[in-house]
């Protein structure tokens, strides 16, 4: 910390170094410095602001580019990754819409949770599965990603994976595939305030940046921040139910579907009143709640009835449930006959792996490409 306040100091009666004001913006720019953090984006009356935090010789210090927001049309930078000199452009998006919560089966299909901030195992899942190529380019073709949640705290590289899902977003719709991004409990953690397993590297990078991480880096404001409002608790794929926790039985005792439980709870992500118009939120933001159940996995030889897994299945026409949030193997397991699948493993101790489906047979596949069997 000390290190910071030297850093921070100059900066304090100097303004922000490396501003550039009014000048478009492109994936081209040269940097002479190591991108550390960001940039986050962030609009401001009439403007879009982004703001990196760069390293030069343990040095921190902050670069501000900003444009007319009338010339937003076409902005794209260029993000680091785990790799040293590596980088994938971003484009920004012209709208962002409210993603659906139901869709048809899919021929083919990988399925990851609790990245936790961790681009390294990220990206070497994703490029291992065919997912994308060296370049970050898409090559998974008509396939779908889906991420079942918490790709916040823990790691030191949260807004890369966010960003790097943001880009393949497009990169999918264009080669007709699509990236699910189905929200855990960390990303509602950080969205509503509650920053108890934040890296510190972030909290540090907050008071340089002078934002506040809530409601200036994620808050409605923000281009992250506005993306992360579009997305879900719960998704259907064809018989397939993805999210993070999962259906405890007082949910399955409440008449609501897939669509309801996000219509729901979408308004209620930055709350922190714990205070609804509806008493069904009470039950959704609570332990027995989508995004926090934990429930299904009691211990590593014990989950939940079979009555209720049944009643899920039933509930909402699907015939397996697939979830996060729970680590109880050092792999990704099958429960109740396959009903049940969890994906949360773990990725920092280098035991990485996805859930990879096609042709209606369910492999778990690790970084390095190897895929088992799990059921067929």
């Amino acid at each position: 910390m000390k290190k910071l306040a030297v850093t921070f100091l100059p900066i304090l009666f100097a303004g922000f170094v490396f501003v550039n004001n009014d000048s478009p913006i492109s994936g081209n720019k040269a940097m002479d410095q190591k991108q550390y953090d960001g940039p986050y984006v962030l609009y401001r009356k009439d403007k879009v602001f982004l703001k990196y935090v760069m390293e030069n010789n343990g040095l921190n210090t902050v670069k501000i580019d900003s444009m007319p927001l009338s010339a937003k049309a076409g902005l794209s930078f260029n993000v680091s990754t785990d790799e040293p000199g590596k980088t994938f452009a971003v484009h920004l998006k012209n709208k962002l819409q409210v993603e659906k919560s139901e869709y048809k089966k899919v021929n083919k299909l990988l399925a990851v949770s609790d990245i936790e901030g961790n681009f390294e195992a990220f990206r070497k899942l994703l490029q291992s599965s065919g997912v994308i190529d060296a370049n970050f380019n898409w090559t998974f073709g008509d396939g779908n990603l889906v991420l079942v949640g918490d790709f916040f705290d823990r790691g030191d590289q949260v807004t890369e994976v966010l960003w790097l899902i943001y880009s393949l977003e497009d990169k999918a719709k264009a080669a007709g595939g699509y990236v699910h991004f189905v929200l855990g409990n960390h990303e509602i953690m950080n969205l509503s305030g509650d920053l108890r397993y934040l890296n510190q590297k972030y909290v540090q990078d907050t008071i340089l940046l002078d934002e506040d991480y809530v409601k200036d880096l994620y808050g409605e404001n923000s281009e992250l921040g506005r993306w992360l409002r579009t997305k879900n608790v719960v998704e259907k794929i064809g018989g397939l139910l993805f999210l993070h926790g999962g259906i405890s039985a007082e949910m399955n005792g409440m008449d609501i579907s897939v669509t309801r439980i996000n219509d729901l709870a979408r308004p209620y992500y930055p709350d922190s009143t714990y205070i609804y118009n509806d008493k069904k939120l009470d039950t959704i933001y609570s332990d027995s709640g989508p995004f926090w159940y934990r429930g299904y996995y009691k211990s590593k030889t014990q989950v939940a009835a079979t009555s209720q897994i049944d009643s899920t299945l039933q509930k909402f026409y699907v015939k397996h449930i697939v979830t996060g949030h729970t680590i109880v193997a050092d792999t990704i397991s099958l429960w109740h006959n396959g009903k049940l699948i969890d994906l949360d493993v773990h990725h920092a101790e280098g035991k990485s792996e996805a859930l990879y489906i096609e042709d209606d047979k369910y492999y778990r596949i690790n970084g390095k490409g190897e895929k088992v069997l799990l059921m067929d």
